[in-house]
């Protein structure tokens, strides 16, 4: 647990919640405590970090070893009110005396990943501890070490307990990171249900397809489109990407980092909110808009009753079933509608778009095949 005197607290949704500590954060806090006990015999606990943004959070220890040329410390990871997979977990490092002249190396330990493609800001064969994470446990040994009077010469092997059974539950294994988890954190502060990590996650999986040079990337807004679409086109894993409700924030980002082909494939809710202009498809941002649903359907020639009934359908689902049975295309217009909404965004030179809508059991009820802006 770390204690810090800013009040570590956001609203969402006019509820407190309360921030954590990113796996760097923890990993930073048990590299300097380690280090300190390998040179000195002492380790500091609780330990101070400085982190960026003028932070300097103390950690306690929660574990301490020492031994003949190594020294073990290890911290409990608090993810504050994020239903982040590590939160509880032990992250520790072991110091070890490192080559002089040779700096502080970093190796992966049981349950931290390699890298194993390329495409992410580490490279293939490396551990996957983010270039974030990297700068500031390297600040901090240097910092210890000038305090210490002592050269900053160590080589660090961090480690995550039971992180690769954790690791099947993130996109570790999906971007090509095997044997455990990435060691993540920009700032070393943990947000709730932060969006920018969606949208890091994101941006890395379409980095990862394009270094594997694929030609084609499908973005899903949730699981069952998501093994959809797979299934539609026969893709690889590397070629999904999970984007949940920012459908915005991927399209952008593949404006900057084209690929020749784009599906973004959907639930009838979110891609009808897409279609009516929403480029966060979350119900925070706003329901969709069953009046203008109708009009649609009545473009394609639905009768008054049926416009009336889409209009006043308890929920997008039901309106679909009303066009269904009055045997209107609906979803092809959506689809249409929402391929408009991303088209503008793209390089019309670089790429084209598609989408496809999924009903709840997986199966097509919308198309819009591929275009350009």
């Amino acid at each position: 647990m770390a204690q810090d005197p800013e009040s570590f607290t956001e609203t969402s949704a006019g509820t407190a919640l309360r921030r954590g500590w990113t796996t760097g954060a923890c990993a930073a806090a048990a590299a300097r405590a380690a280090f300190s006990g390998l040179v000195s015999g002492a380790f500091p606990d609780p330990v101070t970090v400085r982190l960026p943004r003028e932070r300097a959070p103390a950690f306690a220890l929660a574990a301490q070893a020492r031994g003949d040329g190594w020294a073990r410390a290890g911290v409990i990871k608090d993810a504050g009110d994020d239903p982040d997979v590590t939160h509880g977990a032990l992250v520790s490092v072991t110091a070890r005396p490192g080559a002089p002249g040779g700096g502080v190396r970093l190796r992966a330990g049981p349950g931290v990943g390699t890298v194993r493609r390329s495409g992410l800001p580490v490279a293939a064969g490396e551990p996957a501890i983010n270039p974030g994470p990297r700068g500031y446990i390297e600040q901090g040994i240097r910092e210890a070490a000038a305090e210490l009077s002592v050269p900053a010469d160590v080589t660090l092997e961090v480690a995550i307990e039971d992180g690769e059974r954790l690791a099947a539950q993130t996109l570790n294994p999906r971007l090509g990171i095997e044997g455990g988890l990435s060691v993540l954190g920009t700032t070393g502060v943990l947000v709730p249900f932060s969006c920018a990590a969606w949208i890091d996650a994101i941006q890395r999986g379409i980095d990862v397809a394009r270094a594997a040079g694929l030609g084609h990337v499908a973005g899903s807004t949730g699981r069952t489109s998501e093994q959809a679409v797979q299934a539609y086109h026969g893709l690889p894993d590397e070629a999904l990407i999970d984007m949940g409700d920012f459908v915005g924030g991927m399209v952008k980002y593949l404006r900057r980092h084209p690929v020749p082909r784009i599906t973004i494939a959907g639930g009838l809710a979110k891609i009808t909110k897409l279609a009516q202009g929403f480029l966060d498809v979350h119900s925070r941002r706003g329901q969709a808009d069953l009046t203008a649903l109708a009009e649609t359907a009545a473009q394609l020639g639905a009768d008054a009753a049926c416009q009336e009934g889409i209009a006043t359908a308890n929920t997008v689902a039901e309106a679909f079933d009303l066009a269904q049975a009055a045997d209107l295309p609906l979803g092809d217009a959506v689809a249409r509608e929402a391929q408009r909404t991303a088209l503008a965004l793209v390089d019309p030179a670089a790429s084209e778009v598609e989408v496809l809508i999924f009903d709840r059991r997986g199966q097509p009820v919308g198309r819009a095949g591929w275009a350009r802006h």
